[in-house]
Order: structure tokens, then sequence, then C-alpha cells
């Protein structure tokens, strides 16, 4: 996703179908990655790709759910993410997983809520 990447310019150009002056190595998206966001670093990169994952994974299980689909997120250990790349020795930030989430529906009905709410059982605090 870096400006000028081989990655980045293909896209734009063969999927997106972006005219030549708006390809992401113009000032702009520099700008985002060096100076608004400081993505200069793999490690940079990486946690701000995880975080554009956590927006996608809320819609998908909102989306979910509305049709009556269960869905239950999962973090990305390192472990699962070696796993996922082949092994240990084929792990990379480039070849790593930022979440997960299964979709499916329930085999038995949801159960009663068992919390209360905070002013029912702390005295003093009205909500």
């Amino acid at each position: 996703m870096r400006p000028g990447s081989d990655y980045t310019e293909h896209f734009m150009r063969e999927v997106q179908n972006c005219p030549s002056r708006r390809l992401p190595q113009d000032a702009f998206y520099r700008q985002f990655h060096e100076t608004d966001f400081h993505l200069q670093d793999d490690r940079a990169l990486f946690d701000w790709g995880c975080r554009q994952a956590y927006i996608a994974l809320g819609n998908m299980m909102s989306a979910a759910a509305m049709i009556g689909i269960d869905s239950c997120p999962i973090e990305a250990s390192t472990r699962l993410a070696r796993k996922s790349a082949g092994g240990s020795g084929c792990w990379t930030w480039k070849n790593t997983l930022a979440v997960m989430v299964a979709f499916g529906y329930r085999v038995n009905p949801q159960p009663a809520k068992t919390r209360r709410r905070w002013n029912r059982w702390c005295s003093g605090f009205d909500a």
C-alpha cells in the first residue's frame, strides 16, 4: 500500500481505472502516509491496516445480524497468523492476519442476559 509500489499502481490503474494524474504517487497520497499517519515503517503500516480491518469487521457483523446470521470475532494471535502463513518460517508483516470472524447459525436459543444495570445494584448511583 506504499505510494508508488507496484501493487498500488496496478490496483489503481487496472482495478479502479484511475486516471494517471490520480495515481497514488501523487502528493496527497504520499502526505497521507508520511505526514498524516506516519506510516513509514512496516509495523506502523500493519497496525493501520489492522484498524481498517476492524471497520470492515464491524460492518460485516452488523450486516449478518440484520439478516439473522450469528457471528463471532476472533482476535488473530501470532500463532494463528504464523499457521495461516504456512509455518513460522514464512511469517512476515506482509502475510499475517489482523482479525478473523466466524459466521453461522446458533444451535441453541440465546440465553437470557444475566448482567444487571449499574444503578440497580450500586446504591447512590442513578442512571
